[in-house]
Formats: structure tokens, C-alpha cells, sequence
């Protein structure tokens, strides 16, 4: 195992923070601290991350993004927008994808992504448990996704239960009161967060608030999220005979899966099953019928995330300014799929421009 920080912190007796100061060459450590520092690291061969490294000689102009998988289009998009929100400030992204491995997950953690002036990291099999584990961050790091909050980092996310209960509202609008649920993951039982365990939640509120019974036969349980998944998922549910009008798929590859299944099976959409997503990614106005979807606000979390990331670059790794939390604006971008028509954008308040989709504010 790596030598970290947190090691030579407990035998220099110093906090994390000081460590970092003293790694990063601050002036403000009393030298007889410095000096036990320092010692620290030599005796556990400690060796800083290139980030720290690059930080003291001079920055890159390279930032990080780590994220589960670029196969998940999500995840592709999201990096497409951090790309373009660095090219604005000048900088340029590396993308790594860590698999789901908790492993690599911690690894990334401890020492950063080579050769980067800070990090945007959107993890997986870490949770809140090990929040913990940022107090030994000594680089610049803005966290995204679900897994960990109330850390000691900067966090961008979405709001996952409202635009999940929003969606799930949009269907019972529509007079669906069987409404299925694609996307619960196997370990949710023993995860309090993540964006499974959040979309599910919005999805229970918005069928309490409705009066509509919860059926736990019509939350289907499927892992990972690819489209192919979403397809067995959706036969399953047809299978079992149970009935049902509508379908929330927690991802929109889910929903593409979802859709074949249903026009192999003969069932009309919207008609006799309304579909609808979750993520908006790109190809979803291109399905027939197209998808109905919300719309995360990924622009918006990459804008923000290169922000904060940038500000803590400028600032530099010594600064002691509170950790701040954003969550993106959704909107609820209704398509064929679930009785939209045309092309249209239908804000909350009912203005109308275009013809492409319908949007609900959330």
C-alpha cells in the first residue's frame, strides 16, 4: 500500500492540513513543525502527488476528470461539456475512467492524476462513509455526482429526488397510475445515497403524494445501465404479467433499451405504456417515438464544476475557504414518448417557443 498523507500525519502528530502546508512549501508552519514534518516523510518515503508537485513548480494548465464509465453517454456528454467549459479559461482536460474499482477510486484520491493542476471527480463505489478520505486531499478537487456528501471539498451535483418526483408527476398527469421503474440498483439496500437510491425516492414521493399505491413488483431492479440492460429489464417486467401504463427509467440508455422491448412486445407508446428518462443525452430527440426526459442541468454542473475548480487552482492548495455546495437547475423535456408533440419548449409559467419539446421547470 502507498505511503499517504494521512500516514505521515499521525507520526508527525500534525494534522493533514499541516502536512499539505508543509508539502506545498506554505510559509505559515513553525520550523520545528516543518522539521517533524518533514522527517516524517522521509522516514515513510512519502511521495507527494504530481499535482501538488506541479502546483509548487509552476501550474500546467491541465486539469482532471475521473469519471465510472464513458460508455455511459452521460458521462461522455458531461465530459464533452467540461472540455468546452475549460477551453473558455484556458485550460485543458485529461479524462480517465476508473470502472466502478474502489480501488482506483482511493488510489486517484491519494495522489491525484499525473501531470493535472486539480481534480473533478465523480466516483462510484465510494459513499459518504468515506468522506473521511478528502481530509487528506492536497490538491485542488471539486467532487460530483451523489456518493459523498457533507465532505470537506467542493460538490457539484443534481437535484436527483425532485426532478425524479417531477418526472414521476408528469405521468400521473397524463392519468397513469401503473407506473413501473426501471434503473433500482442490487446494492441500494445497503447505500443510503447515490443516484439510484435518490431517483427512487423522488419516484415513491410522487406516487404517495398522489395516492397511488406503491407496488415494490413494479421497481425493477438492473445493473449496470446500458441500453441492452434496460431491454431485459423491460422484457422482465412484460413477462411477469403484471400491469402497467407507464415507465420512469433512472437513466435515458435505460429508456432506449425500454422502448425496443415494448415495440417488440406490440405495445404502442405512449398510447397503452408513456416512457420517459432520465439524463437528456443527445440522441434522445432522435428515437421514435422520441424520448421524453429531464434534463439534469449538465451544462450547468460542468460550467460550475470547472468554476470552483479554477478558483481553487488560483487560490492554491493552503486556502482554508469553506467547502460549497451547487445543485443544477432541471427541467422535465416532454416528447412523444409520453404525449408530447412537435418540437416545442413549454416553460412552467406556459410560454411556448419553437416546437421541439416541452419543458417543466423544476
Amino acid at each position: 500500500m502507498a505511503v499517504t498523507m494521512r500516514d505521515v500525519a499521525i507520526l508527525a502528530r500534525v494534522s493533514p492540513k499541516t502536512v499539505s502546508n508543509v508539502v506545498n512549501d506554505h510559509p505559515n508552519v513553525h520550523p520545528d513543525t516543518r522539521a517533524r514534518v518533514q522527517q516524517a516523510i522521509a522516514e515513510l518515503g512519502y511521495r507527494p502527488n504530481h499535482s501538488a508537485r506541479g502546483l509548487r513548480s509552476g501550474r500546467t494548465g491541465v486539469i482532471g476528470l475521473a469519471v465510472p464509465e464513458l460508455k455511459q453517454a452521460y458521462f461522455a456528454e458531461l465530459a464533452d461539456a467540461v472540455i468546452a467549459a475549460a477551453a473558455k479559461r484556458g485550460l485543458s482536460v485529461i479524462v480517465g475512467q476508473l470502472g466502478g474499482d474502489r480501488e482506483h477510486e482511493i488510489e486517484l484520491l491519494t495522489h491525484g492524476l499525473p501531470q493535472t493542476d486539480g481534480l473533478l471527480f465523480s466516483p462510484e463505489r465510494l459513499g459518504t462513509e468515506d468522506r473521511d478520505l478528502l481530509a487528506y486531499v492536497d490538491f485542488p478537487l471539486v467532487m460530483l455526482g451523489e456518493w459523498i456528501f457533507g465532505g470537506p471539498t467542493d460538490h457539484v451535483t443534481m437535484h436527483n429526488v425532485s426532478a425524479a418526483r417531477a418526472a414521476v408527476e408528469h405521468l400521473i398527469s397524463l392519468g397513469r397510475r401503473r407506473i413501473a421503474v426501471i434503473g433500482a440498483h442490487p446494492d441500494d439496500e445497503t447505500r443510503q445515497l447515490g443516484p439510484s437510491n435518490l431517483r427512487i425516492q423522488g419516484y415513491r414521493e410522487a406516487l404517495a403524494a398522489a395516492g397511488i399505491e406503491h407496488d415494490p413488483r413494479l421497481e425493477r431492479v438492473v445493473a449496470p445501465w446500458h441500453p441492452e440492460d434496460g431491454a431485459d429489464a423491460a422484457r422482465r417486467l412484460i413477462d411477469s404479467g403484471l400491469e402497467f401504463d407507464a415507465i420512469f427509467t433512472l437513466t435515458d440508455a435505460l429508456a432506449l433499451g425500454a422502448l425496443r422491448a415494448l415495440g417488440e412486445a406490440g405495445r404502442v407508446v405512449p398510447d397503452d405504456v408513456a416512457v420517459i428518462g432520465f439524463d437528456n443525452i443527445a440522441i434522445s430527440h432522435l428515437t421514435v417515438p422520441s424520448l421524453s426526459s429531464v434534463d439534469p442541468g449538465r451544462a450547468e454542473i460542468a460550467e460550475t464544476a470547472v468554476g470552483m475548480l479554477a478558483e481553487r487552482i488560483e487560490w492554491g492548495a493552503g486556502s482554508s475557504r469553506p467547502a460549497r455546495l451547487h445543485k443544477a437547475a432541471f427541467d422535465v423535456i416532454v416528447r412523444e414518448s409520453s404525449g408530447g408533440t412537435g418540437s416545442g419548449t413549454l416553460g412552467s409559467s406556459g410560454r411556448q417557443s419553437g416546437a421541439a419539446a416541452q419543458t417543466l421547470n423544476g
